[in-house]
């Protein structure tokens, strides 16, 4: 449903020997197909805005190994209410903030990319996220063609995020100097604000 090629290591995933049903006789190897599913799902349930996210693992098979690798993701989805490109980048921006992860890039998605989901996204309203050679992320608006394979009948827009290597890039130490400083001035103001009123006299 992505639109991935034939020979894509995302067609080879681990297959499970006891199934519950078809749906789920394998692994996935993506979580985006699982992202796109739940944004489906909430469109035919006619909800006109959906924000979501989902933290989970995907299985990537390695070879000479009996398991997978198992590399967290996140993955977050929207549709509705004139949401854009900018929408999806900015809670991409936010989580990097947050995880003290400055000086990255981001760069247009295109053949080649090192995410292999940059099928599933328009080319042109795309982008991955970078710090030197480590590769953060991929987000922006699917593509048409993905879109309707997944019954969606509006622009939506889906980031994954990888966990692992973002940690691997974040910056956990903070300082506070700046911020006890501050304190300590505003606290001084506010000292000779009380002085000063207890010194006025109202008539």
């Amino acid at each position: 449903l992505l639109n991935v090629p034939a020979d894509s290591s995302l067609r080879n995933p681990v297959v499970i020997s006891n199934p519950l049903g078809e749906d789920t006789s394998v692994m996935r190897t993506t979580i985006i197909p699982s992202m796109c599913e739940v944004l489906a799902r909430n469109y035919n349930y006619r909800n006109a805005v959906a924000r979501l996210y989902e933290i989970g693992n995907e299985y990537i098979p390695v070879s000479g190994k009996e398991l997978p690798d198992e590399p967290a993701r996140l993955a977050i989805g929207m549709y509705g209410n004139n949401v854009d490109f900018y929408d999806i980048k900015g809670a991409v921006d936010e989580i990097m903030e947050e995880m003290g992860i400055m000086d990255y890039d981001v760069t247009a998605c295109a053949e080649g990319c090192p995410i292999e989901e940059y099928v599933a996204f328009h080319p042109g309203r795309s982008a991955i996220v970078t710090k030197g050679d480590t590769v953060l992320a991929i987000m922006g608006e699917l593509h048409p063609e993905t879109l309707e394979n997944y019954e969606i009948g509006v622009k939506a827009y889906v980031a994954k995020l990888l966990i692992p290597e973002m940690m691997s890039v974040s910056v956990t130490e903070k300082t506070y100097k700046l911020f006890i400083l501050k304190f300590k001035l505003l606290t001084l103001f506010n000292i000779f604000i009380a002085y000063f009123k207890s010194k006025i006299k109202w008539y």
